[in-house]
């Protein structure tokens, strides 16, 4: 085979999509130009066609990838991009032919992450999927891969070029590996703080461009990078907020997730998935606007259930705005919550959002009418800060008043923390709710235990000495009768 040195990519990019029929589940254009655009490339030609099969050598027909060597000498092509992932033959075919730089999907995913990623560690996950992406395509693909030197004095180490470099990246990925790890345990270590100290953690998971990182920005008040093109965010961003009904909690904002997402990009990013992992709940951001929702629902779940999710799962409709659906919330049974439908951009729906949450994280919601006596300051400032109080009032005897909003269990919870009794600050309706169900024998035995009216009168009037003198008169009548006298 003859070598060749392997081209440089630019920004001027003929763009190639077939509609293969074989496959069951094709890439879509539009998502295509957008990853394009999102990669900062100039699309200069569009090459579209139809085929049953994937041809072996150029992946398109000969006759088409003549075309699209005339097309790229035309318009003075940098770069041709593939929306189907090339095997490593049919990218140095295909460069070997338009004489320029060949990518392919995954190729453009990968440098869209690079360009992307910020932290150490997002830095770290694109190196690893870059390097596992190259591993199959180093051979002949650069001239310095040359054969061993033969002669005196020009006899190499015993091994090609090309096996020197294999030897290096393999080296190279084990270091990364091992960097990887670290980063692993020290989230793990985070995590494990948090649990501790009984935060809950919420992420944000969906496809990408759904809306996540506006959302995220909406609910936490910040402005982290948010824009309309595909993975806008690489890195996971971690706020505490305080949620409303359910106190301090940890919001996540995750990498976006895409169709027919490679599998070494599922496994470089694991450090960053296990976020997801680790949630008490999952917020599926889903662009409701989109024609491909269906399908964008479908490879988010593929991807949870490929890092073997089982965190509990609320579907949130971003962009009603361009839709015209009401902001509203959904249920799946009585109490629990499945949808939400918002709109991020225009804050509609996030009262919902927020209500949904809390149903979620506590239980269903009851109004209570509380009475709070005056060493109770603690736990008034507890209910201010879950911003679970409705009404605020006081009685004629100067006692503070509150309607509040909370699952009864919550309620019961912060009762027993303040050691505070359900009867003292509620009305006996609503005390009723929070006392627990006895059994039928359980409340047979709470029956046999109460003592009789008249005999708590008489253990009220009678004091420790008449009660133990009347034990003991009692004794002597007993051995009385139990002796009678010899007489009888």
């Amino acid at each position: 085979m003859e070598y060749f040195e392997r081209y440089e990519g630019g920004e001027r990019a003929v763009l190639v999509h077939l509609d293969i029929r074989q496959i069951q589940d094709p890439d879509d254009l539009s998502e295509f130009e957008l990853l394009v655009d999102s990669a900062g490339a100039q699309r200069v030609e569009l090459v579209t066609g139809s085929r049953l099969k994937p041809d072996a050598k150029y992946f398109v027909g000969s006759g088409k990838a003549q075309e699209i060597a005339e097309l790229v000498s035309a318009n003075d092509a940098d770069i041709v991009i593939f929306n189907h992932s090339l095997s490593p033959s049919q990218e140095r075919n295909l460069e070997a032919l338009t004489k320029c730089r060949v990518l392919d999907r995954t190729g453009l995913i990968l440098d869209i992450f690079a360009q992307r990623a910020r932290t150490y560690e997002g830095k770290l996950q694109v190196e690893l999927a870059q390097l596992n992406h190259l591993s199959t395509r180093l051979v002949r693909g650069w001239t310095h891969l040359e054969r061993q030197k033969g002669g005196i004095g020009l006899r190499g180490p015993g091994e090609t070029q090309l096996e020197t470099d294999r030897r290096l990246l393999q080296t190279r990925v084990n270091q990364l590996k091992s960097k990887l790890e670290k980063v692993r345990q020290t989230r793990a270590q985070g995590r494990a703080r948090r649990q501790k100290s009984d935060v809950p953690t919420i992420s944000l998971v969906g496809y990408t461009n759904a809306g996540k990182s506006t959302l995220f920005n909406r609910l936490v008040d910040e402005n982290i990078y948010a824009a309309d093109q595909l993975f806008a965010t690489l890195d996971p961003t971690l706020r505490r907020l305080d949620w409303q009904g359910v106190g301090r909690v940890v919001l996540v904002d995750t990498v976006g997730f895409v169709r027919h997402l490679p599998h070494e990009l599922v496994e470089s990013f694991h450090a960053t998935l296990e976020e997801t992992l680790e949630a008490d709940l999952l917020l599926h951001v889903i662009d409701s606007s989109s024609e491909d929702m269906h399908e964008q629902i479908s490879a988010v779940k593929e991807v949870l259930a490929d890092i073997d999710n089982e965190v509990p799962v609320l579907n949130v409709y971003n962009k009603i705005d361009l839709t015209g659906e009401p902001a509203r919330i959904g249920y799946a049974n009585e109490g629990e919550p499945n949808r939400v439908y918002v709109s991020s951009k225009d804050n509609l729906g996030i009262e919902e959002l927020t209500l949904a949450v809390q149903q979620l994280m506590t239980g269903t919601l009851t109004t209570f009418n509380l009475t709070l006596p005056y060493h109770a300051g603690h736990f008034k400032n507890t209910l201010y800060e879950l911003g679970v109080i409705l009404e605020e009032s006081y009685d004629d005897s100067g006692h503070e008043c509150l309607t509040i909003r909370l699952p009864s269990e919550r309620l019961k919870q912060l009762l027993g923390e303040a050691n505070l009794q359900p009867m003292e600050v509620l009305p006996l309706a609503q005390a009723t709710l929070l006392m627990p169900i006895l059994e039928p024998f359980e409340q047979n035995n709470e029956e046999d235990l109460q003592p009789s009216e008249d005999e708590s009168l008489v253990a009220e009037d009678l004091t420790y000495e008449q009660i133990f003198e009347t034990d003991n008169e009692s004794s002597d009548h007993t051995a009385i009768d139990d002796n009678p006298s010899p007489q009888a």
